[in-house]
């Protein structure tokens, strides 16, 4: 496939140097740490307002203005989404019944204006989409229905950082589809797939290596969701995959293979209990017990929801290097349970930083104890003392639980933690997990009727019965895929544009600039052919020496250069040079060949 500029019968753009806003930089801020944010810097394609607030200059603008191009394409192919724009300002009593203002906590951008009404700065709108469609949509035959829009969102970061990866002000397109059933024709699972297509389509055409991985859903919500992750190493978050069945997740949905466990074991020592004032964590404890993190038990509190066991509190243990997972928690016990309130688990007798697996036969707790596989293994072990201050040496399960853990009411074994690499792969035996690190440029999810509940959005169905409608939702950072494109294709000299999202497909860099030289007329000549055969082209008409230019035109990362200097114009060409070509030395292309090279170049 041809990129985008050359699908619509269109002239390409002629612009000179000289009259485009491009203010390179020989250095970037000291604070600009991530390859995107000092690249984009120095390149003249950002330039900060305040913190996390860019304004977009005019390269990084035209950069935008093709990613969002390629969206519009695609999302125009998943079978009727229809564009339209909400509001950037959300009244705040849409969060009533979602109650999501609390999901945000800080991070929503929260505001009052002059009437003392409190609004907030859209950090997405599922609020204000379904309330729309509550009021448009009354009946089941007016569906199923996807629109989307390309809008500004925000965040209130505490610490925003890496430019464009973690701002407070970014470029979002957000898609919704509504269905009345999951399966079948019309369904939301047709409309996730399409969307879930659409979605590799973009990245591959914004020039990306991506890796589609099962998440978790978040503060948006839904019962299933994936993730699109630009592979880079400078990415924040963790991949986790099995090479052999090419299955992969985040390090908060992953699953992980089987692995044996034995409760039975002897114990390899009398209890021993160890006073440890005033140490604040498992890595003080342990070199003060001179034990290590993975002979340690480390039990977490949570506070059951309603559930038919009446089931207050779950328990959930894992080994002292290992991370509790909050979702793989929830779905273990079977019913919702979140981190206990500190104050609450304390006013109910947890010893909050010293509590061990004993804490669920405490009488009177309606307890449930899931236990990790790693951590339900004999050997030496220590613990809290379910006392402050103090922990325990040689904690043995069958001693310390008895008859507890043969009845599955009261004790489980489960997959409750994080992982990591090196983790059996829960789809091959005997294959294991690797780690890679990604930038996350996507994000899909069923919302299922999350909303729709929260909301009272209901349509007569086919029996004139009211039930809630089912959602789906569908996000890609814009800004951010323009930051994870620099992250994934950058070098020692700068940018390296995929031909598709460049801002100019060719830069001319003429060695004499003086109006009427012969290198300054076949600049001319060649960008009207250039423009003729639907290629954007930029004019390096600047007085100034070959250096600057040639660090320039690598810096802002176009994918082709033509240099006309008086040797090559002597032999009736230009010198030609690919940027992701690494070699030094630019080849020779005869001037009447030179705008077909240009276009198989950026049409490879």
């Amino acid at each position: 496939m041809l990129p985008t500029p050359f699908n619509a019968p269109r002239s390409g753009e002629i612009h000179r140097w000289s009259r485009t806003f491009i203010p390179t930089l020989k250095e970037a801020p000291a604070e600009a740490q991530a390859a995107s944010h000092r690249l984009l810097l120095r390149a003249g394609f950002i330039r900060q307002v305040g913190a996390g607030i860019y304004n977009y200059l005019p390269l990084g603008w035209r950069v935008l203005q093709r990613i969002s191009a390629i969206v519009r394409e695609e999302m125009n192919t998943t079978g009727g989404a229809v564009e339209m724009l909400m509001p950037a300002l959300e009244p705040f009593e849409l969060f009533e019944g979602t109650r999501r203002d609390a999901d945000y906590g800080d991070n929503l951008f929260r505001l009052k204006d002059r009437h003392g009404r409190l609004t907030a700065l859209a950090p997405t709108h599922e609020e204000v989409i379904t309330d729309l469609m509550k009021a448009g949509i009354t009946s089941y035959k007016q569906l199923p229905l996807a629109l989307y829009q390309i809008q500004t969102k925000f965040r209130d970061e505490f610490r925003p950082r890496s430019g464009l990866l973690r701002c407070r002000e970014f470029l979002m397109k957000d898609a919704y589809s509504f269905h009345m059933s999951v399966e079948g024709p019309g369904g939301l699972n047709q409309a996730y797939d399409a969307m879930d297509r659409a979605y590799q389509n973009i990245f591959r055409r914004c020039g990306l290596t991506f890796t589609r991985v099962e998440a978790e859903s978040g503060p948006i919500g839904g019962s299933a969701s994936h993730e699109f992750m630009v592979n880079a190493e400078s990415g924040e978050d963790t991949i986790l995959l099995c090479p052999v069945s090419g299955y992969a997740a985040n390090v908060e949905k992953c699953e992980i293979g089987p692995r044996p466990h034995d409760l039975a074991a002897a114990p390899t020592g009398d209890l021993q209990e160890v006073h440890t004032p005033g140490l604040p964590g498992i890595d003080e404890v342990g070199k003060f017990m001179k034990v290590k993190p993975d002979r340690m038990l480390k039990t977490i509190v949570f506070r059951a929801a309603s559930n038919p066991a009446s089931i207050e509190w779950v328990l959930a243990v894992v080994r002292g290097d290992q991370e509790v997972n909050e979702g793989k928690v929830k779905a273990a016990a079977g019913f919702h349970a979140s981190m206990g309130d500190e104050k609450e688990a304390r006013a109910a007798g947890f010893a909050i930083g010293y509590v061990s697996p004993r804490a669920a036969l405490a009488t009177g707790r309606k307890c449930l104890l899931l236990i990790d596989p790693d951590s339900a293994q004999g050997g030496f072990w220590a613990t809290g003392a379910d006392k402050p201050d103090h922990h325990v040496k040689h904690f043995n399960w069958r001693r310390e639980m008895g008859a507890a853990l043969d009845d599955p009411a009261r004790v489980r074994v489960a997959d409750v933690r994080n992982a990591a690499a090196g983790d059996p792969s829960p789809r091959v035996p005997g294959a294991t997990l690797e780690a890679r690190k990604g930038i996350e440029v996507g994000h899909i999810f069923k919302l299922g009727t999350k909303y729709s509940d929260a909301m009272d959005f209901r349509v007569l169905d086919e029996k004139q019965e009211r039930r809630s409608v089912i959602m789906g939702c569908y996000g890609i950072g814009v800004s951010r895929t323009l930051a994870a494109c620099v992250e994934m294709a950058s070098d020692d000299n700068g940018i390296v544009w995929p031909a598709a999202i460049a801002p100019y497909h060719v830069v001319i860099v003429p060695m004499r600039v003086e109006p009427g030289s012969d290198a300054m007329s076949t600049a001319e000549s060649l960008a009207r052919g250039l423009s003729t055969a639907g290629l954007d082209v930029l004019i390096d008409d600047r007085d100034e020496r070959p250096g600057v230019k040639f660090k320039d035109a690598d810096l802002i990362g176009i994918p082709v250069r033509l240099t006309l200097g008086d040797k090559a114009l002597a032999e009736k060409s230009a010198e030609f040079k690919r940027r992701n070509d690494h070699n030094s030395k630019s080849d020779l292309v005869p001037l009447d060949r030179a705008v077909a090279a240009c276009i198989e170049a950026v049409s490879a």
